[in-house]
């Protein structure tokens, strides 16, 4: 698995990730908060399976 989340997309992921689980934990939205784990999952490990399928990547480092 190389990293294909950069600096910005991965501090974004995190906190859009974090905000949602809390609003489901606090029933300030319903159940569909949780889908926060995917998109604090992929800020954490750097890693997003859907940039390889579209050829993309906002990582800044190329890596071999």
């Amino acid at each position: 698995m190389k990293s294909n989340v950069g600096g910005i997309d991965r501090v974004l992921r995190i906190v859009v990730g974090a905000a949602l689980i809390a609003a489901a934990a606090t029933g300030a939205v319903g159940l569909w908060g949780y889908l926060g784990v995917v998109p604090l999952l992929t800020g954490l490990f750097r890693f997003c399976p859907a940039y390889p399928l579209l050829g993309m990547s906002t990582c800044p480092v190329k890596q071999d």
